[in-house]
């Protein structure tokens, strides 16, 4: 059991020792921390939070814990109960609050849950501006209001249709060829909330859809992130149904995947691939995405005349690169869309509409449509950390050990082959480091990072 402080919130397991993992105190002395930083740094007197959770078990109690510390601190709440990442990012600005909190481990199993905090544009907090929210806590130096200047809370629980509203707004969204297309959708909601807001858009755009694990209950049905291995159910059922593709989306719908019609794995790496195709093919320009993503994108921005870019892995990371550089879209490989025509944040509602669009367009199956690409296989592997594992020391021996290569320590250690790369890094949402590689085949891909994960556990000593 742990408890993680790093640029994606704070996140940890429920229950066990105060300090260690997400207990009531913990939840109330970060959501203290952070409305003490809002104050300290907002620009109204009066201040205004937009909250919203995903379905996990926990979220009822962490939420009713962090609203009322807000209140306490006389911060008014918008509580918009039951909801998903981008939407309560799309809220902040459209309600002139001047920050939110999402409460959502994301993809982690159901015994995390988080604090992901906004700034007043519904966007990620800068590494500098967490890591004075996590100083606040540390000195528990808050202050906290009078009765007569406690916060109001006020329930809207009409944003998801707010949001589904916006998306099928923008100019990229072509409703009508989807409807023409006559799609037929099976959605695996992992029994969170975009059980809810997927099938919703599905239905506005004429798309028949078959729901799997959408009933908002926190019980997920298998491990919520969305890999190969976790989607056996979906994979079957897209093939029963004989549907033309799945979708997957983690609890709080900031990640999509999709399954091709043949019940393969589109492959999430390729989720942004395939929307930045489209929405370079309308509107061409620049793309980043993380260090950990395939190469791919790169080889479809250049395709269309644009430059690829790669940040630090880290939602706030991605968005600082794409607005230096003007990127038109971007995200994570991990199926992480961010369109900035919306919003600067990962957004699947924005993905399934894109791609549905894409598809109707381009009037070829989903597996036709992913062979269209350039063909790289990844290795997505991990090593569970312990406190006798010293990181730093292991990408240090791992950066000299490949001195010779093109290396890059942005984040992590990236070594760039001329035919494959590995990239290696201590993860921001669990006690873990990731050792990602990319290459041709699969064989490859595999067979690169065994050897890495072999030569890292003998610079450790496990």
């Amino acid at each position: 059991m742990t408890l993680i402080k790093s640029i994606s919130g704070i996140r940890g397991t429920i229950g066990g020792k105060v300090g260690d993992n997400l207990t009531p105190v913990d939840a109330v002395k970060f959501a203290s921390a952070y409305g003490t930083w809002l104050k300290q740094h907002a620009k109204n007197e009066k201040l205004t939070v937009v909250i919203g959770r995903d379905a996990r078990i926990s979220g009822p109690m962490i939420h009713n814990l962090v609203v009322n510390t807000l209140i306490g601190l006389g911060i008014d709440v918008i509580d918009l109960g039951l909801s998903t990442t981008p939407t309560v990012e799309i809220a902040v600005p459209l309600e002139n609050a001047d920050g939110g909190i999402i409460l959502t481990a994301s993809h982690n199993p159901k015994q995390w849950n988080a604090l992901k905090l906004l700034n007043e544009k519904g966007e990620f907090l800068s590494g500098e501006a967490g890591a004075i929210i996590l100083d606040i806590a540390e000195r528990e130096a808050f202050d906290f209001s009078d009765v007569d200047s406690l916060g109001e809370i006020t329930v809207n629980d009409a944003y998801m249709d707010i949001h589904i509203d916006e998306v099928l707004e923008l100019p990229l969204v072509d409703i009508e060829a989807v409807k023409q297309a006559k799609f037929k959708v099976v959605v695996d909601g992992v029994n969170s909330s975009g059980g809810i807001i997927i099938p919703k858009i599905l239905e506005l755009m004429g798309v028949e859809c078959v729901k799997l694990y959408c009933e908002p209950n926190g019980h997920f049905p298998h491990n919520p992130e969305p890999l190969k291995e976790h989607l056996t159910d979906i994979s079957e059922l897209v093939v029963k149904e004989k549907a033309d593709f799945g979708i997957v989306v983690d609890p709080d719908v900031d990640r999509l995947a999709f399954i091709s019609e043949d019940g393969e794995m589109f492959g999430e790496e390729y989720t942004l691939v395939a929307i930045a195709d489209y929405v370079l093919s309308k509107t061409p320009g620049n793309t980043v995405s993380n260090m950990s993503s395939s190469r791919a994108l790169a080889d479809v921005t250049k395709l269309h005349g644009g430059t690829y870019e790669a940040s630090a892995v880290g939602e706030v990371n991605v968005v600082e690169l794409m607005k230096k550089n003007n990127a038109i879209i971007g995200g994570e490989g991990n199926g992480g869309i961010i369109y900035p025509e919306s919003h600067y944040g990962r957004d699947s509602i924005v993905g399934v509409a894109l791609f549905l669009t894409h598809l109707a367009h381009k009037k070829m199956k989903v597996s036709e449509l992913r062979a269209s690409y350039s063909q790289y296989f990844m290795s997505k592997n991990k090593i569970e950390l312990t406190p006798q594992i010293d990181v730093d020391a292991i990408l240090v021996a791992m950066a000299e050990k490949y001195k010779s290569e093109n290396i890059s320590t942005v984040d992590g250690v990236k070594i760039d082959f001329a035919e494959n790369w590995v990239h290696l890094r201590k993860s921001n949402t669990e006690p873990i480091i990731r050792i990602y590689t990319e290459a041709k085949s699969q064989e490859e891909a595999d067979k690169i990072a065994f050897r890495i994960i072999d030569e890292i556990k003998a610079v450790a000593g496990i």
